[in-house]
């Protein structure tokens, strides 16, 4: 099955865009209907943060979330497989004086969970080498295409989680800007809980603490996708980071993520159970 779907999705590329993304979309659609765990996770995380928000507008973000990320798994199939010329087609970048700014410093690229964020990562993978991590993902056959596919220009570095953080602060300090997914629930190791739109989130700490370890420069990093391709928007380097605290920072980190996801709610990655981890005494939420 696994070998059928990658077939399938490799002959989609061929199609242009606005084809494409009507699939992608209808994808959505039937995700939305028929995986029932995933909306039931989707409904719960637009509750939580957003409680005065109306059961019929939640199901209408929902369903415009589902169709977003129907486009943007569809949509791999030209990360994995286009030529690097129709890429920098469908994608542009914003802001890239942010980065050459601060081109003599280890830097950290903050990417929030938007569908978006493949799309970033294989752009820039074209302008320069990177590093991130990744984690593995239990279908391997899967798993070996997602890795060749995130690889496939440049010298990018891409670790597993298992791997740790240690490879990736010597990428950095070689000079690859280090591609940082901070934002969710990774357990209770290393983490603190902040409020996340008000409801408190374990929320790992890894963005201060490397900002402290390297005197890295952080600089936002947002794709937006649209209806003729995606802009990959880098953010000027923030002041007065890293902060008075770990948990100061981290709460400065979850409060600009928020903001962000306001700009386009129905873009950011609302299928993942952000509030899995509670404190201790606190029940499940999902």
């Amino acid at each position: 099955m696994t070998r059928l779907s990658l077939a399938l999705m490799w002959l989609l590329h061929w199609l242009p865009l606005p084809m494409l993304a009507t699939l992608g979309r209808l994808f959505g659609r039937l995700l939305y209907v028929f995986g029932r765990e995933r909306r039931h996770v989707a409904l719960t995380n637009l509750g939580l943060c957003f409680p005065q928000m109306s059961a019929a507008k939640k199901s209408a973000l929902a369903r415009r979330h589902f169709e977003a990320f129907g486009r943007s798994f569809l949509e791999r199939g030209l990360l994995w497989w286009a030529s690097a010329d129709r890429i920098r087609r469908l994608a542009r970048i914003e802001g890239r004086e942010h980065l050459d700014a601060v081109k003599d410093r280890p830097v950290i690229l903050l990417v929030p969970h938007f569908v978006g964020l493949d799309m970033g990562w294989t752009r820039l993978m074209l302008e320069l080498d990177m590093v991130s991590i990744y984690a593995n993902q239990k279908n391997l056959l899967f798993n070996a295409a997602l890795y060749k596919g995130r690889t496939r220009f440049g010298q990018s570095v891409l670790l597993s989680r298992q791997e740790g953080t240690r490879p990736a602060i010597r990428a950095m300090k070689a000079g690859h800007p280090f591609y940082y997914l901070p934002d969710m629930d990774y357990g209770e190791r290393d983490t603190l809980f902040v409020p996340f739109f008000g409801f408190p989130a374990a929320t790992i700490t890894g963005l201060s603490r490397l900002a402290r370890m390297t005197g890295a420069a952080v600089l936002p990093v947002i794709t937006r996708m649209e209806e003729d391709g995606y802009v990959v928007a880098i953010g000027p380097a923030w002041t007065d980071y890293p902060g008075e605290s770990i948990e100061a920072d981290t709460r400065r980190m979850n409060a600009f993520i928020e903001g962000a996801a306001l700009k386009m709610p129905e873009q950011y990655f609302w299928l993942h159970k952000r509030f899995k981890t509670r404190p201790p005494g606190e029940k499940r939420v999902y």
